[in-house]
């Protein structure tokens, strides 16, 4: 219990950075320092594959040919998509798709 308190509480801290005025270099700087290669691409792939299955216009498996990952990963995207709200999926079109 005291471990997911830790989690909110880090989770919490790491929006709070985000609701600072931050310009596009900062934010590129903070990310970069907080966050490893290998998970800046994961959150690129993961941008990519929610905007693409919001468009519509494109199979999973062409999405994961293109971006060169494994058509698991697109799936989990898909997955994650299909349990949002219809509330939430109108969010993702507007920071995504600037509908």
């Amino acid at each position: 219990m005291a471990q997911n308190a830790e989690l909110v509480k880090g989770w919490q801290k790491f929006i709070e950075l985000f609701d600072q005025d931050h310009d596009e270099k900062a934010l590129n700087r903070l990310f970069s320092v907080l966050l490893t290669s290998e998970e800046r691409t994961a959150i690129s792939h993961r941008i990519e594959i929610l905007s693409s299955l919001l468009e519509g216009n494109e199979s999973q498996r062409d999405l994961s040919a293109r971006l060169q990952i494994s058509i698991a990963t697109v799936t989990r995207g898909s997955n994650n998509l299909k349990q949002l709200s219809d509330k939430d999926k109108a969010f993702l079109r507007t920071l995504l798709l600037d509908e």
